[in-house]
């Protein structure tokens, strides 16, 4: 049996509840075979941790992740603590110290999910961005100077270096190899206002095309990839973004797969020197926190990453189906997603989805 060690970060806001789901689907998913099991080690990091101690984590943080085969987060963001700080000193601190350079998102419509674009179905609605997750316009090179003076002046400078966005490229080509689907990498840029960076980043895209002469490619500026993601979103199948575009595209990918509430997301060090992270990325929500509304779906659906990544690609198909049999009790769903369900209790029916595939 395969024991993975997990660190578990709930973070902040409704954070703690859905991840209580995606552990309780965890165990559940492990104790069918009996081949895999899972060790969890809570940190309650965040910005509550915040507020208390003035740091997101403790000092010696990632060296006491190090150890860990994956890490699990909730959420961040708390009332009182600005976001840059909560992002910067907790979730990029991670990203960046345990090289996760790949942040992969699937957009993906479910069976018996509404889709706010009439006539769409599920084949239509299948695609995956990988996000440059370490450095480009979140780099955090920059500057405020004669601050608080009418001359005041904030400095934001991206880095995009070659190393860094070639085994982006690279990864996102052998994606589109593997998914069998369009076999289609579509770049996003903005490289007619953005002189340099994007400019660079067209440039190398050109070059990695040739190393996968049976990948189809084509590059659209970020402007125009919201309007064709809208218009026509059976035509993407793998979207390799900077840090900042696949960031905005990933929220407009998620409400065409029906919310917030289905967006998964993991941060990946492909190579595993370190562990990777995986994450829902709706937020901690504190408007509906404590109240057993949040949707837990999109962790759930992390935990599949996990999964995945880890090599249980199997268990993690399990998970999915189950969701899309949990789909059809709408009633029963959480209020997102117009039904009278509480978290724990949509949780619940996803664990009795997965038992009913054992029988």
């Amino acid at each position: 049996m395969k024991n993975y060690r997990i660190a578990v970060i709930p973070g902040d806001g409704v954070g703690k509840e859905v991840m209580r789901e995606g552990i309780k689907v965890l165990d559940r998913v492990s104790g069918l075979k009996g081949d895999i099991a899972f060790t969890f080690d809570h940190y309650q990091w965040g910005c509550e941790y915040y507020l208390k101690h003035g740091r997101m984590m403790d000092q010696d943080g990632l060296e006491r992740l190090k150890q860990y085969d994956a890490i699990l987060l909730g959420a961040v963001g708390f009332p009182g603590v600005p976001d840059h700080i909560s992002l910067r000193e907790l979730l990029l601190k991670i990203r960046q110290g345990f090289k996760q350079y790949i942040n992969l998102r699937p957009v993906k419509l479910l069976p018996n999910a509404d889709c706010p674009i009439k006539g769409k179905r599920p084949e239509d609605i299948d695609m995956v961005f990988v996000r440059e997750n370490m450095e480009g316009e979140y780099a955090g090179i920059g500057g405020i100077i004669r601050e608080n003076t009418p001359d005041e002046t904030a400095v934001q400078t991206s880095i995009f270096t070659r190393k860094n966005t070639e085994r982006v490229m690279d990864f996102a080509f052998r994606l589109a190899a593997e998914r069998n689907r369009l076999g289609k990498v579509t770049s996003v840029t903005k490289s007619n206002a953005l002189n340099y960076s994007m400019v660079f980043w067209d440039r190398v895209f050109r070059e990695k095309a040739k190393e996968y002469p049976e990948i189809k490619t084509e590059s659209f500026h970020v402007d125009a990839t919201s309007m064709y993601m809208i218009q026509r979103p059976e035509d993407f199948d793998v979207v390799v973004a900077s840090n900042l575009f696949g960031d905005i595209l990933t929220d407009l990918g998620a409400a065409l797969q029906g919310g917030l509430g289905f967006a998964a997301g993991a941060n990946l060090n492909p190579e595993r020197e370190y562990p990777s992270m995986f994450e829902p990325v709706h937020g901690s929500a504190p408007d509906i926190a404590g109240k057993g509304q949040a949707n837990p779906i999109a962790m759930i659906w992390t935990v599949k990453l996990m999964l995945d990544f880890l090599g249980h690609g199997e268990e993690g198909n399990m998970i999915i189906d189950a969701i899309i049999e949990a789909l059809k009790q709408k009633d029963a769903l959480t209020p997102d997603l117009g039904g009278a369900g509480t978290t724990s209790q949509v949780g619940d029916m996803i664990c009795r989805a997965i038992d009913k595939q054992s029988i």
